[in-house]
């Protein structure tokens, strides 16, 4: 499934069609996890202004564009549009030269012209059709209103993670940078008990850490996978959460991971799997100590672990 690292280096992927005009839109399986707009045509004479992601969801910015007869299209008759793209299981958003031939999983196929009148195509391409595709007006609010801070983003703090477990409110700081003691209790909800790993897994959380990346984070933090989130320490959180942060900005540097068939935009695949040090690894030794790997299920998800490195205490 690509994680938070793929869905980034997908939009990454995306530059090279920014300012580019769409042209034509090809539906040739519009049932996916839901069903695809029936109007995407209206996408025609719109370009590609802008991309941004939230957790693992693209969000594709298009603005009215200018007519071929180099009059502006009427506001009124274009208007701005923006699609929400999910990639599923197994999607991926390729580009491809307008003579490419559709391939078996592809879609959807959106077909740009850029300024000097060069076609190019990209293709929604996905075997499982797990993904979707739908205009943002229509599914935005519910499918993101409910989702945890990004964990890249100044809101996913150790202080933030260690008062959701523990429904706690920590010290704060006034203006003067003088800490209060108003730690408090939330009397409605008890600690978060379960595995810690599950917790970190939760959209409403922290989004975007996948399996991959709580894995190889736990490792690197010396947690076992099933340890109750609320028998952490506040340190054991600090470093969990940078270790998080650390995993998801290298994993972006090198592309994602490329387990299965997921490429980018332009057809690259990630290199990230090559640095795993425990996902995957079920049965090998450990790089750091040489025990051998061992593999607990949580939650339905393989969860590779050190019963050495991330003792259970």
């Amino acid at each position: 499934m690509p994680e938070l690292p793929e869905v980034e280096t997908t939009k990454a992927s995306l530059d090279p069609l920014l300012g580019q005009q769409v042209v034509n839109i090809k539906v040739f399986q519009p049932k996916l996890r839901w069903m695809m707009p029936d109007n995407l045509d209206s996408l025609i004479n719109h370009t590609l202004d802008s991309v941004e992601r939230r957790a693992k969801y693209l969000i594709l910015n298009f603005l009215p564009a200018v007519a071929q007869n180099n009059s502006t299209v009427s506001a009124n008759l274009v208007e701005p549009r923006q699609l929400l793209v999910h990639l599923g299981m197994s999607g991926s958003l390729q580009q491809h030269s307008n003579d490419t031939d559709k391939r078996k999983h592809d879609h959807l196929v959106i077909v740009f012209n850029d300024a000097d009148g060069t076609k190019s195509q990209l293709h929604y391409y996905d075997p499982r059709r797990f993904g979707s595709v739908l205009w943002y007006e229509d599914y935005g609010h519910k499918l993101l209103d409910h989702l945890g801070p990004e964990p890249l983003s100044k809101d996913f703090t150790a202080d933030y993670l260690y008062s959701l477990i523990q429904r706690i409110d920590l010290p704060s700081q006034d203006s003067n940078g003088i800490l209060s003691d108003n730690t408090k209790k939330n009397k409605r909800q008890k600690p978060i008990i379960r595995a810690i790993k599950s917790v970190i897994m939760e959209q409403e959380v922290v989004v975007g850490v996948g399996n991959i990346y709580a894995t190889e984070s736990l490792y690197l933090s010396g947690i076992h996978p099933a340890t109750p989130a609320n028998q952490l320490s506040y340190d054991q959180i600090v470093f969990l959460v940078n270790h998080i942060k650390d995993i998801l900005k290298k994993a972006i540097e090198l592309g994602g991971s490329t387990l299965r068939d997921f490429t980018v935009a332009s057809g690259q695949t990630g290199y990230f799997q090559q640095t795993l040090n425990v996902y995957g690894r079920k049965g090998e030794n450990c790089l750091q100590c040489s025990t051998t790997l061992e593999n607990i299920k949580l939650t339905g998800r393989a969860s590779v672990y050190c019963p050495s490195c991330q003792p259970v205490k």
